[in-house]
């Protein structure tokens, strides 16, 4: 039903959705259209603690069959481009580089256009969310993110390992070594090295 887990800004932005109140937007929201259909998809996934991207709109929506269909994903990231400039949308940040954009509703109550007020959520799919929230709170807020700092200490402590046994290296080719700098720098390998260690251990 929901992610392994949201990043802080993913949950910060679905509890100022959830706590929002009614929004003025300058586009049209109107039953049948486009841009209703695209913004009670995404709210109806954000209830569920899943923020989808295009071709999972797409899927849910229009069927397997459009979500295969290139030129109807770019038509449909285009109109989602347009919810987002009209302040109904949000686009997130991509976790990885090759991975489709993800969005967010900026909240589940709109009045449009033409004055209309939309609602996206009742007040027990609001309170059910926020307990669902609330139920996994570890989860949520830390442990999808600790992966990617770990992989940087691995990579940083890597760096100082290799750069110290270079230096190292490059003092023992001298014909007078310094025996200051040759200390010193293999203090640094050392240490850089127990990092490292320790690091991969958390990883796994």
């Amino acid at each position: 039903m929901s992610q392994s887990g949201l990043t802080p800004r993913e949950l910060e932005e679905l509890e100022k959705a959830l706590n929002s109140e009614t929004k003025t937007v300058n586009i049209r929201l109107r039953e049948g259209e486009y841009q209703y259909s695209l913004a009670k998809a995404i709210a109806a996934s954000e209830l569920e603690l899943v923020f989808p991207d295009a071709k999972a709109l797409v899927r849910k929506l229009y069927g397997e069959k459009r979500a295969e269909d290139p030129q109807f994903v770019a038509k449909i990231q285009t109109i989602l481009k347009k919810m987002e400039k009209s302040g109904i949308a949000m686009i997130l940040p991509k976790e990885k580089p090759w991975e489709l954009q993800r969005y967010a509703v900026s909240s589940f109550k709109f009045q449009d256009v033409d004055k209309n007020e939309v609602v996206f959520a009742t007040e027990a799919e609001v309170g059910r969310t926020k307990a669902l929230m609330l139920s996994q709170p570890i989860t949520l807020s830390a442990d999808k993110d600790k992966p990617r700092s770990v992989d940087i200490r691995i990579i940083l402590s890597a760096s100082i390992v290799l750069a110290s046994f270079v230096v190292i290296l490059w003092i023992l080719t001298q014909s007078t070594i310094n025996t200051f700098f040759f200390i010193s720098a293999f203090c640094v390998a050392a240490a850089g090295s127990t990092i490292l260690g320790i690091s991969i251990a958390r990883r796994e």
